[in-house]
């Protein structure tokens, strides 16, 4: 009979314990590549000594200086967060009706497919014309500006339809509604009909139901498509510039002009604090509600 040798089992004991750690490092080296490191060295570049027509790598804080002294720059970074509180609380107040008729009105499955499916039609064509297709909507002689004219409700074309920050807050919220609707109605579809009911025969009020038991339990689709809308918004550019005629400056059109300008550390910096300010309202919303509990 061979004799057993004991001698590998502590290893193999070891890598029996930690096997967890060997699954898991595929996707934290991934994440150290291709997140942590270009972070870093964004944050590396930020400092850099920036002048005209060149840049070094001698550290400085002359970048951030002028980002924070400017009131061109520090005014685009609070202009970019009151639209996107704009576009967030327009999205949330025309997609949650929306969600919660899909989820909770519309019982066939295939009709809420249909439906979510209809929602998502526009991305079947270009974001850019999606976007540039609101020029002619908009606009002094455009077809909303015809129709109230006809309609009798102005007798003058409303100017401020287009090239303004309101022309970018319409255009937003079309192109990012959809992303507040799909994770609503995913959870508000999950809902037992049966707690309704139950609430119902307790004698609870369609108010009452909906305030104790339909929006709490759809919570976490409100914060889902927060994100979603949040990160969209926050890094936009492209919509700024066709609808406002470049006359509304968010912080992504800072760094796209500063990228082509080859002044790398200033988009640099832009672009640091782009991330802080996601990170923040990230954060913000995942402490809501506890997603992994939730879903």
């Amino acid at each position: 009979m061979a004799a057993v040798d004991y001698t590998d089992a502590p290893k193999q004991a070891f890598w029996v314990r930690n096997r967890h750690y060997l699954l898991l490092l595929p996707g934290v080296i991934w994440m150290v590549l291709f997140l942590v490191v270009p972070l870093l060295m964004m944050v590396y570049v930020s400092f850099w000594t920036q002048t005209t027509f060149a840049i070094s790598p001698e550290l400085t804080t002359k970048s951030w200086v002028t980002f924070f002294s400017s009131e061109t720059y520090f005014g685009a970074l609070l202009r970019t967060l009151r639209i996107w509180l704009t576009v967030l609380f327009i999205t949330l107040i025309i997609g949650y009706p929306t969600a919660l008729f899909i989820g909770q009105f519309v019982r066939n499955k295939t009709a809420q497919t249909a439906l979510l499916v209809a929602c998502v039609i526009p991305f079947w064509t270009s974001f850019l014309i999606r976007v540039l297709a609101w020029r002619p909507m908009l606009g002094k002689e455009g077809a909303i500006n015809i129709l109230l004219q006809k309609m009798g409700l102005i007798d003058h074309p409303i100017e401020v339809l287009l090239f303004t920050e309101l022309s970018v807050i319409i255009g937003m919220v079309q192109i990012y509604v959809v992303f507040m609707v799909g994770p609503i109605a995913f959870m508000l579809a999950r809902i037992d009909e049966s707690l309704i009911e139950a609430a119902r025969d307790l004698g609870a009020s369609a108010w009452t139901i909906f305030r104790k038991i339909i929006f709490p339990l759809s919570l976490p689709g409100v914060v889902v498509g927060a994100i979603f809308v949040s990160v969209m918004v926050l890094g936009e550019f492209a919509t700024s510039s066709a609808l406002s005629g470049r006359k509304v400056n968010l912080l992504g059109n800072i760094i796209v002009t500063q990228v082509g300008s080859l002044k790398w550390a200033f988009a640099a910096v832009v672009g640091v604090i782009l991330t802080v300010a996601m990170a923040i309202v990230i954060t913000g919303l995942l402490r809501v509600v506890n997603l992994r509990r939730e879903l």
